[in-house]
């Protein structure tokens, strides 16, 4: 009987991953030069790190925006298929500052996409966002959901998702958005470094490292179990084994959208008491009000990712996840900038 690892394994390409040096990208990179893949990372170093990028690949430094590098990228490493991770994606700062995300995440993308059309590349697995639904009307929420996104980050992701619908129809590029939800955890030497850091998980193993740091939560008397926000949280290797997945299967789909999440939800309050109980450290954690735009449950039925790509959540129990992370951050208290044992 054939394993698990081997269907999630595709026939030998030669790859492109944009935003390769940042948290998603790299672990999806590192996967796919793993399974002998010939993997390109190609990143501007904004917000990505030198040292998140596989020794197992090549690299450019460049932006998406520059169609010319792009194509001469695509003609010198002959690439057939590309994983556009690359974008600003800091959703409070969009809001106060919408036009870098229209300029880097539309304008930048179409670029990008250009590029491909010319290069004869038909192959892309898009790595959209949850963002794109807005305020939830039912949970768990399937694909068919209303989009109605509540911030410029989302709204960027869902521009470009419509875009790649009409660039399959006309050009004959067959590509996947994967909209995922709360993306968590590390591996092995690839892991969560943000600057500033906005994501739950890293931010509480910040207060369990800093006696002088401490944790808000922003409400506790929404409608759920304990009172504080639930979220999906999904293992960033099973986020990465989704992509793979949506690539060996872009010929037979040829356009689609899916969701990766759980498909179970986790309060807040729940979260610290899984760090506490992993780091054997205490979270000092108070309330503070609720903030605008926070939904009280945001979770995804994964159901259609299951049917269709055959994906599993395999490592994205709460444990699992925490416990990746925590060791990451005991073995890279600086991030990427300063790693114990290692030089970047």
């Amino acid at each position: 009987m054939e394993s698990s690892e081997a269907r999630g394994r595709i026939l030998k390409m030669n790859i492109l991953v944009t935003g390769a040096a940042g948290y998603v990208g790299s672990v999806c990179a590192a996967e796919l030069a793993n399974q002998k893949h010939q993997v390109v990372g190609y990143d501007n170093l904004t917000t990505g790190h030198r040292g998140a990028l596989s020794a197992g690949m090549a690299f450019v430094e460049g932006d998406i925006a520059d169609a010319a590098k792009i194509k001469r990228v695509c003609r010198e490493y002959q690439i057939q298929a590309v994983m556009h991770f690359a974008a600003s994606a800091l959703v409070d700062v969009s809001i106060r500052d919408p036009h870098p995300f229209y300029q880097n995440n539309v304008s930048g993308s179409l670029a990008l996409l250009g590029a491909l059309v010319e290069e004869g590349v038909k192959k892309l697995v898009f790595s959209s966002s949850a963002a794109v639904y807005g305020e939830p009307k039912e949970a768990p929420i399937t694909e068919d959901h209303p989009t109605q996104p509540l911030s410029p980050y989302g709204e960027t992701k869902l521009v470009l998702e419509r875009a790649l619908a009409w660039y399959q129809r006309a050009y004959g590029l067959d590509c996947i958005a994967l909209r995922y939800f709360n993306v968590a955890g590390a591996t092995g030497e690839l892991g969560e470094d943000h600057r500033p850091e906005t994501h739950l998980l890293p931010r509480l193993l910040d207060v369990v490292t800093n006696s002088q740091a401490a944790f808000s939560i922003y409400g506790d008397d929404y409608p759920t179990r304990d009172g504080t926000c639930v979220r999906d949280y999904v293992h960033v290797a099973d986020i990465a084994q989704a992509h793979i997945l949506a690539l060996g299967k872009l010929q037979e789909i040829g356009c689609g959208v899916y969701n990766i999440g759980h498909g179970e939800g986790n309060s807040i309050r729940e979260v610290i008491r899984t760090v506490e109980k992993v780091t054997g450290k205490p979270v000092r954690a108070s309330v503070a009000p609720r903030r605008a735009g926070d939904p009280a449950t945001l979770v995804a039925s994964p159901q259609k990712i299951m049917r269709e790509l055959g994906w599993q959540p395999r490592q994205s129990d709460l444990v699992t996840i925490v416990k990746s992370a925590w060791q990451w951050r005991q073995t890279h208290p600086n991030g990427y900038c300063e790693a114990k044992g290692r030089s970047n």
